[in-house]
Formats: structure tokens, sequence, C-alpha cells
């Protein structure tokens, strides 16, 4: 007998209302409009886990909420 596979399952979320002034692509957050590249908030808090930030990887998305 084979090995069971499963499959990774995202609903979407037909009602997203996009926020053409946030792109996004970060699917793992729930704020994401899944079938669109950008956030569903009105405007999100962008802070960084750095004390001297030199570098766009320096600065994190604070609105992050990971989907369930």
């Amino acid at each position: 007998m084979g090995a069971i596979q499963f499959k990774e399952v995202i609903v979407m979320n037909p009602n997203c209302q996009a926020n053409h002034s946030i792109l996004c692509t970060v699917k793992q957050c729930a704020h994401h409009c899944d079938n669109q590249d950008y956030c569903s908030l009105q405007s999100i808090r962008v802070g960084t886990h750095e004390t001297n930030p030199t570098q766009c990887q320096c600065t994190d998305c604070q609105s992050f909420q990971l989907k369930k």
C-alpha cells in the first residue's frame, strides 16, 4: 500500500476588497487577496527589527497576521 499524499488547500476569500495602493505578495497573510497581489487593509504599519535599518530586508509589515 502506497503512502497517502496531501495537498495544501488555501480557501480564497471571494469578498476580498483589494487596496490597490498596497501591493503584497505574502500569500500566507490573512489580509492578502488570494487572487491578486494586493492587501485588503485600508492601511498597514511598517516597522523594523533592527536598531539602525539600512536595507529593505530590515523592514517588516507589522500588520501581518498568519492565515488560518
